[in-house]
């Protein structure tokens, strides 16, 4: 019998992904795959970049930086507040993820069979990344469906 796949919960804030690094968005210009960076300078400074029709923004400053959640009828990134690359719709609800980092934690979240976590006697553990999951992705009669999903996702990557 195999050993069943595992999880433990990296204990990742609702900021990782998106201040972290990369942020995949579709480009307002020619809707194909963009790339929000960071800009040299601060931390909070990005750049919206587009490598196939060549557009370039700069964050201006003392534009709000809003993240949305589950729910949210439009994904999308917290910088310049354009569609996520990364979302697909299931029966359920919206998959999304902003980067291909963040789709391979939520894959592999998704397909374990035993998903551990540090006992939630304190408090901000449970506001994590992994706690704020939509009820209907962390059930395991959902498990296919929600694979399905992010498997369209990381097909959609462009190279």
């Amino acid at each position: 019998m195999p050993t069943p796949s595992r999880f433990r919960d990296p204990q990742y804030n609702k900021y990782y992904f998106a201040g972290a690094g990369t942020v995949l968005v579709r480009c307002p210009k020619c809707a194909r795959q963009a790339q929000v960076v960071a800009a040299t300078g601060d931390d909070r400074s990005r750049r919206l970049v587009c490598r196939h029709c060549g557009l370039s923004r700069q964050r201006k400053d003392g534009e709000p930086i809003v993240h949305r959640w589950y729910g949210d009828p439009d994904m999308a990134d917290p910088y310049f507040h354009v569609p996520l690359w990364l979302q697909t719709h299931t029966r359920h609800g919206r998959l999304w993820a902003y980067s291909p980092e963040h789709l391979t934690v939520l894959r592999q979240y998704v397909a374990a069979a035993l998903r551990e976590h540090d006992p939630w006697h304190e408090h901000w553990r449970k506001m994590g990344m992994i706690g704020r999951l939509p009820a209907w992705i962390k059930h395991a009669k959902n498990r296919d469906e929600v694979l399905r999903g992010l498997d369209r996702m990381r097909a959609s990557l462009v190279t």
